[in-house]
């Protein structure tokens, strides 16, 4: 295939231009508009889990969201005219199914402390569309000044807005820099050529997920990680094709050989690359929440989007700047600085490998006191109303500070009305529950016990009150629900899939290196070191998110922990990028083998061909996916800081110190594969094709 493809970029380069522009556009005319239409609700929930299903029942019972999820914070006393009004216009919105607004002199926790403030709360009908309604709520407030709209409806609206807003600013802080640093690293046209096969790769991947979305609703948020992986990914494929292809052409004969020796090389490994990147990003998949598959689907499609457009755009475009290309000095291989260090290190391999380690398991040191947090209004900055109503109500509002309710549903006929009394006594001495409302019943055998707490959802308090609860007896069937309940099945969930995912990852991992090596010995010590590089990222989040350090520098409120679903973004992250400059490594390693003397000179003339280049394009990823440390968004900049802080140690530290070193000392063993594994390598015709 890829024989094939070098030999017609070679004969028709502008034709296959011409149908990369039409590609180009067509998957933006297509693809651009994906950013208003992924439309997956309550992304971060776990489906089919208790709390899930017993929001369904009161759903399906009263026609209704379970608690009012807009909040009307109005600067007037209770039973003023000003909210009354409020409450009033509130209540004409279609899609409002009840408003609750404190009468004047009323003891409510509606009422601030100071008697100044009040909350009027709505609650929504049970609609697909909630964010319809929310824009309708702030369309009939806009003429009454100084209401702030909040509430768990409008924070979610507003996310979603702030991502897509987090989105352009990125990318209009990421290209012009990427722009620079390629032309930097190439001095000439060739620089277009990265970001050339980046944008087809960003407008390609959306229209995948566009059409996706059409039978799997995916979460907005999958956009943010096209754009940096799209972006980052073309970027290190066209640097590693038109890098290989500069050094084909200082010893072939002609532009054409060279991009067959190019392709077959480099390509060769590109395509291992973007297999094993969405196989590693293709694991979030098998987690329930929504969110986390829809980044494992953006993923996993801008990884294989941004190899094919690598592949299908760059060489016809190295085709016609040949003449100016070959006029670049050819890359250093024996005396070069990485050709040096390499020596260097492979001179005291024990005491570099000890060093080295040490180094990224004190980077990794706060990771094992990682608490988790959620998704709620304070991931928000301060600019959005949400934000504002969320710290009025910790603030002035005593009685709703933290408050949250638990939902306890349960299954029987009305003569259990009795029976259900005396189980809601019970609940009411479940430590953490500040009060019980008496059993209602909601429908024909549905009944509705609520629960207030004190605790707020994503605390570990709330959580332990729900454990609590659910402990109680019961005399029928009951689901408990809430948002510390959400909460409380979002980390089962996730702690329940993980090893299914590590496992997942492991073998594909093992096996796409495997196949691209032949040794069992590499694709182990690869993953050894990927979970390195991402225990390191994950411990710099700690330190810095976690423990609230440099909040001036990255503008954000720490929530006293690290959201969970970035956690496993992160990882995944890590370790498909991780083993996508593993793999341009080894690759040059294992030619270099054929023609050195040793195994040392092998490695060190694989890490002296792809030392500078590495280095360049992981400050060219680091850069596309750091772009996000700018989000207003507090999960995202933490998505972005850590990504882009793993892509690094992985380049400065794991590609330039820790692997020559461990090479060094295993030798030839790093090559070893059991006899049947090799024999079984050698029919299936995939080894590495030597282009020297």
């Amino acid at each position: 295939m890829l024989t094939a493809l070098a030999r017609v970029a070679a004969r028709r380069p502008k034709r296959i231009l011409l149908l990369a522009f039409g590609a180009f556009v067509v998957a933006g005319v297509l693809g651009g508009p994906a950013a208003g239409m992924l439309n997956a609700r309550n992304p971060f929930n776990a489906p089919h889990s208790q709390s899930a299903r017993a929001e369904q029942i009161v759903q399906n019972a009263t026609g209704q969201e379970i608690d009012p999820g807009v909040l009307a914070l109005v600067p007037a006393a209770s039973g003023s005219t000003e909210v009354t009004s409020v409450a009033a216009a509130i209540g004409k919105v279609p899609g409002v199914a009840s408003v609750i607004a404190p009468a004047a002199g009323q003891q409510s926790p509606l009422v601030s402390s100071d008697g100044r403030s009040t909350v009027v709360a709505a609650t929504l009908s049970n609609s697909p569309n909630s964010s319809t309604i929310v824009a309708h709520i702030q369309s009939a407030l806009k003429g009454l000044p100084g209401v702030q709209l909040g509430g768990a409806d409008v924070a979610g609206v507003q996310i979603g807005k702030q991502a897509l807003k987090d989105l352009g600013f990125a990318e209009l802080l990421a290209f012009p820099l990427l722009a620079i640093l390629a032309f930097l690293i190439f001095r000439g046209l060739a620089a277009l050529l990265p970001l050339a096969a980046g944008s087809l790769s960003v407008l390609g991947a959306f229209l995948v997920l566009r059409v996706v979305n059409s039978v799997l609703p995916l979460s907005v948020f999958a956009l943010n990680l096209v754009i940096a992986v799209g972006l980052g990914l073309a970027v290190d494929y066209s640097l590693f094709l038109v890098w290989r292809f500069r050094e084909e052409l200082q010893r072939r004969d002609s532009a054409a050989e060279a991009l067959l020796a190019t392709l077959q090389s480099t390509g060769r490994t590109i395509l291992f690359s973007a297999v094993t990147v969405a196989a590693a990003m293709a694991t979030l998949t098998v987690f329930p929440q929504r969110f986390l598959v829809s980044m494992g689907i953006g993923g996993a499609a801008v990884a294989l989007v941004a190899a094919a457009s690598a592949l299908l755009l760059i060489p016809s475009l190295l085709m016609l700047l040949a003449p100016r290309l070959a006029k670049a000095k050819p890359a250093d291989e024996g005396q070069g600085a990485w050709y040096r260090l390499a020596n260097a290190v492979m001179r005291r391999p024990v005491l570099v490998a000890v060093a080295t380690t040490a180094v990224l398991l004190l980077l990794a040191s706060p990771a094992p006191r990682v608490h988790w947090s959620g998704i709620d209004a304070s991931v928000l900055p301060t600019s959005q109303s949400a934000r504002l109503v969320q710290d009025a109500l910790d603030s002035e509002f005593p009685q709703l500070h933290g408050a949250e309710t638990i939902l306890v549903e349960a299954s029987g006929p009305s003569s259990e009305g009795p029976a259900l009394a005396r189980y809601a006594a019970e609940l009411g001495d479940v430590p953490g529950v500040a009060s019980v409302a008496s059993p209602t019943l909601l429908g024909p055998g549905t009944w509705d016990i609520k629960l207030a707490t004190p605790y707020s959802g994503i605390s570990a308090a709330g959580q332990r009150t729900v454990r609590l609860v659910r402990a109680v007896a019961a005399p029928v069937p009951v689901l408990v629900g809430g948002e510390a309940a959400d909460t409380l099945d979002l980390r089962s969930s996730i702690a329940s899939t993980v090893p299914i995912a590590l496992i997942i990852l492991a073998l594909v991992t093992m096996l796409v290196l495997w196949l691209m090596t032949g040794s069992v010995i590499l694709p182990i010590k690869a993953l050894l070191m990927n979970a390195l590089t991402a225990a390191a990222a994950t411990g710099i989040l700690v330190f810095i998110f976690q423990d609230g350090r440099f909040t001036g520098l990255f503008s954000y409120t720490s929530q006293g922990g690290i959201e969970e679903t970035d956690f496993l973004i992160l990882a995944a992250l890590a370790f498909a990028l991780s083993t996508d400059y593993g793999v341009f490594l080894l690759a040059r390693i294992s030619e270099a083998r054929a023609g050195a003397r040793d195994e040392r000179q092998a490695v060190a003339l694989g890490l002296a061909r792809t030392g500078r280049l590495v280095t360049n394009a992981s400050i060219m990823l680091a850069v596309a996916i750091g772009a996000f440390s700018t989000s207003k968004l507090l999960f995202l900049k933490e998505v972005g800081v850590g990504t882009a802080a793993a892509v690094l140690i992985d380049a400065f530290i794991v590609r330039a110190l820790l692997v020559p070193s461990l090479m060094a000392l295993l030798g030839r063993w790093n090559w070893w594969s059991p006899r049947p594994l090799r024999n079984l390598h050698t029919r299936l015709g995939i080894a590495e094709a030597n282009a020297d």
